[in-house]
Parts: C-alpha cells; sequence; structure tokens
C-alpha cells in the first residue's frame, strides 16, 4: 500500500500516472524524514511554505492538513503536478489547499519555510535557489531533502552559495537533510541560467551548424549536442511535405527544428512534461524560425490531450529514468501514446540505446519494428502504425 504516516496523518499517494504493473512510491525516505523533522523540531508552519521539487507531491499533500497559512508547491514537472492535484483530492482537501506554480511562473514575494526536494539536476537547483532567494528573509527556516546518494559536496556548496551558511543531518535510512541559514547579506552573483552556445559546424542536419540554442536549466545535456540528439539528427525521415509532425519529449526542440528548416510545410508540435523543456524550444523557435510558421509547443501528458490519428510522423527520443529509478515505463508510455497519435500508415521514430531492446516493446505495441541505423552505443528504430479493424471499414 502506498501509504504514508506523518504527524498530521496518514495519505494514500500514487504517482501519476498510475501503472499497476510497476509500483513505485509516490514518495521516499527523504520525504519521510523532512516531514518528520518539522514536525519533532516544532517548526512553525503558520506562514507561507513553499515546497521546491516535490516530485509527486507527498510533501503538499502532508503539510496542507498540517495548517500553513499558504503551501506552495513549485515544480517543473507536468506529471508530478497532476499526481499532487490528484494525491490532494484523494485527502480530500479543498482544490485551493496548495497553490501550484511552475518553474516558470513568478516565486512567491515572501517565503517563510523553504523546503527543498533536491532535484537530480545541479542546474535546475541552482537556477531555483538563485529564483528562490529574494523571497527568503531572515527568519526563513531553509531545510532541502535527499537521499545520501543525490546530496553531493556540489549540492551544498550551491545552498551555501546562494542562500548561506549550510550543514548537513545525520543519514536516516539513507535520507539525509540539509539546513541553510539565510544570510541577508549575501550576494550570490549573476543567474547563469538560461544558457546559450553554438550548435557545432559537424551537426549532422542542414541550417543547424551554428545556430545558437538557448536551455534552461534542468533540460537534459544543457550545455552541449549530446550524442543521442546527433545520431538521430543524422539519421532522420525527410522528403514529407505538408505532413503533421510531433516531437515527443522534444527537450529543447534541436530535432523539432531541424524538421522545420528542412520541410518548410510541415506543421510542428513540440511537446514534453518539462515546463524548463518545452521554455527551451520556445525560444529557439522563435530565434530561428518565421513566427507565421504553424507551431504549437505543448507541455502536457505528452500527446494524450490531441485528437488521435492526427499525426503523420511522431520522433522520440524516450528517458529512461524516472528520477532515481531506471525503468522503460516512461518509454512504454510514449510509445502507446505515439501509436494513439498516428494516423493509419503513420510512423513513429525513436533513438535509444541499444541495450535497452526498445524493438521488443515497438513489435509488442505497433507489431512491427525496422532497425533505420546503428551505432556501437545507439539505434535509430522505425515503426509504422498499422491499420485497426475499425479503421479498414
Amino acid at each position: 500500500m502506498n501509504r504514508l504516516s506523518t504527524s498530521w496523518g496518514a495519505f494514500t499517494l500514487t504517482r501519476f500516472p498510475e501503472d499497476p504493473r510497476e509500483q513505485l512510491r509516490a514518495w521516499d525516505a527523504a520525504d519521510e524524514y523532512l516531514l518528520g523533522h518539522l514536525a519533532e523540531s516544532g517548526t512553525d508552519l503558520s506562514g507561507t511554505v513553499a515546497v521546491l521539487g516535490d516530485r509527486w507531491g507527498a510533501l503538499a499533500t502532508a503539510l496542507q492538513a498540517a495548517g500553513p497559512a499558504e503551501v506552495v508547491q513549485i515544480t517543473d514537472s507536468y506529471l508530478g503536478g497532476r499526481a499532487t492535484r490528484a494525491n490532494l483530492a484523494r485527502a480530500g482537501a479543498a482544490p485551493e489547499a496548495v497553490r501550484l506554480l511552475t518553474t516558470q511562473d513568478p516565486p512567491p514575494e515572501r517565503i517563510d519555510v523553504l523546503l527543498v526536494r533536491v532535484p537530480k539536476s545541479l542546474a535546475l537547483l541552482e537556477d531555483q535557489l538563485h529564483r528562490i532567494a529574494p523571497a527568503v528573509h531572515e527568519g526563513t527556516v531553509i531545510v532541502g531533502a535527499g537521499m545520501v546518494k543525490e546530496i553531493h559536496t556540489s549540492t551544498l556548496k550551491l545552498f551555501e552559495r546562494i542562500l548561506g551558511p549550510t550543514r548537513t543531518s545525520l543519514a536516516v535510512k539513507k535520507a539525509r537533510l540539509i539546513h541553510t541559514t539565510p544570510d541577508p547579506a549575501l550576494t550570490p552573483g549573476r543567474n547563469p541560467w538560461p544558457y546559450s552556445y553554438d550548435l557545432p559546424a559537424d551537426t549532422p542536419a542542414p541550417g543547424l551548424p551554428g545556430l545558437t540554442v538557448t536551455n534552461h536549466a534542468g533540460v537534459f545535456c544543457a550545455d552541449r549536442l549530446d550524442i543521442g540528439t546527433r545520431f538521430l539528427l543524422a539519421n532522420l525521415p525527410g522528403g514529407f511535405g505538408r505532413a503533421r509532425v510531433a516531437d515527443l519529449g522534444c527537450g529543447n526542440g534541436v530535432v523539432g527544428l531541424a524538421i522545420a528548416l528542412a520541410e518548410p510545410e510541415a506543421e510542428l508540435v513540440l511537446a514534453d512534461e518539462s515546463y524548463q523543456a518545452v521554455a527551451s524550444a520556445r525560444e529557439n523557435f522563435r530565434a530561428h524560425v518565421s513566427d507565421d510558421r504553424q507551431v504549437e509547443f505543448l507541455v502536457g501528458d505528452g500527446l494524450s490531450d490531441l485528437p488521435a490519428g492526427s499525426f503523420d510522423l511522431v520522433l522520440n527520443n524516450p528517458p529512461f529514468h524516472t528520477h532515481q529509478a531506471t525503468t522503460d515505463r516512461t518509454a512504454r508510455r510514449m510509445f502507446t501514446d505515439a501509436r494513439r497519435a498516428l494516423r493509419p500508415g503513420g510512423e513513429l521514430w525513436i533513438i535509444g540505446n541499444r541495450h535497452l531492446g526498445y524493438h521488443v516493446t515497438l513489435r509488442r505495441i505497433f507489431g512491427n519494428s525496422e532497425l533505420v541505423a546503428s551505432d556501437a552505443k545507439f539505434v535509430v528504430l522505425r515503426a509504422v502504425r498499422q491499420p485497426d479493424r475499425e479503421d479498414s471499414r
């Protein structure tokens, strides 16, 4: 049972979307440790409590029952936000019990308690601490939390440099807390995010070499063109004219940008569950593609909110991690989502690490899989949406 017990009640929590085949918990020992510390230390929760990086809403759901004047959750994850809403509803909380903000929204003007679930991305932590620092005052209680393997010297240095003197707790169940004392006199310097760089001259796609791309913090491989994307760019399909194309899990939008420059009549949708990623893609298109071009930017649960059978081509570079869990859960959902979104005869092209065996998953979902290209590390695979019986009637 995915049930979290706290000093303010017990809560049944799930991730979003729920997958009965894979019972991954919506909370971990770091969430438990942090909530237990707040209760045992008698932390004053009567003001504005801001929670950064609450992965599936465990902290926000528990804290709203503790009675703060305001709980604010700040997340980069659309799926995490959906999980928070579902968990709040399951707990019987009013929809307004927690103010849900994204990493692209202005943070609260004043924060009395700042709780930070340490993210996997050090860059995202740096950006968010910079953004939140003006709201911190001398009396703000600042507590971070993470599993021991997530907290490094570089993590502590960020807290120290941007917010104030920092120390760590003893480890409990392989989790650790970070305690920071705000220093109003501190001058943390300029926030380096978003970050821009020029695509290298050997980028294997027409129109891309030398272009400046912008990445918001937390986007995968934010300071350079990653090798997987490079291999996909070298093996993109072409010649499809007025096709409707989706870049599913678009990241900074470089793959979609390559399609836009090579196929002037293609209609594009760039989708990701990360607000930081879609903001990056939007800025890169704004910089390099005509404003009258048919492009839609979508933060959401893949293509699930778009009509079935509405795409000719879906391009996808699926992640194989969900926070610290290594799983093909996200890839399976993306492939299934792509099949629903494709018209009969439409194609899904993916890039993946050879060892992940995505060809097996594609055959199970599409009934077919073709190897387009491979090297020592990656494969590019193609699957075709076959007509269902109802399609052929």
